[in-house]
């Protein structure tokens, strides 16, 4: 198994909580992992990235190119960015709240999440990213939601753990859109 993921979006929507917690949880489910981000020269606003890579075999580099199995696009220039990253039948999961069209490459699979709308009905606007990662668990099956949850435990620590809820429900809502329009592989 080797999962290579480009998480990308605007400075302030999660991008790298987002690859880091998907780093975690390689590293507690025993995988071989690599975090590499990418600032804009701004933070809140400006563009970032990171390339995350889970893997049963040790990891040679950690970048990215033209060979990304999965992109989790928060915005839309991140997505018109990223779209050629990606292998022929990888997946391409964007936030439909901010991007109104679907990606215009063919080959890939491309799942559109209303992230924004689902984390407001959770109960807060900040888990949208949660959301994403929820839909990238069920179409590509790198861990189970339990394995994200300890890795969350393990991340916010007994001061932050009352967040734990509210980020589950995130996973799991972003779980449901997958499964329920039958996508994954």
């Amino acid at each position: 198994m080797e999962e290579k993921v480009i998480c990308a979006g605007f400075g302030g929507q999660g991008v790298m909580s987002l690859g880091r917690l998907m780093s975690y949880t390689g590293m507690h489910v025993g995988k071989e992992v690599s975090w590499l981000p990418s600032y804009g020269p701004e933070m809140r606003g400006g563009t970032a990235n990171c390339h995350v890579i889970i893997s049963d075999t040790l990891i040679g580099s950690p970048i990215i190119s033209h060979d990304a199995t999965a992109v989790i696009a928060l915005n839309y220039p991140s997505m018109v960015k990223f779209e050629h990253e990606l292998i022929e039948g990888g997946y391409m999961f964007y936030n439909s709240s901010l991007i109104e069209q679907a990606p215009e490459r063919s080959g890939i699979k491309s799942i559109g999440v209303a992230a924004n709308e689902i984390a407001s009905e959770v109960g807060d606007l900040r888990v949208a990213n949660m959301v994403m990662l929820g839909a990238y668990l069920a179409a590509c099956k790198p861990y189970s939601l339990e394995d994200v949850v300890a890795a969350l435990r393990k991340v916010f620590g007994p001061g932050k753990e009352k967040f734990i809820p509210l980020n589950e429900a995130a996973l799991k809502r972003g779980m449901e859109v997958v499964e329920s329009a039958a996508v994954g592989k």
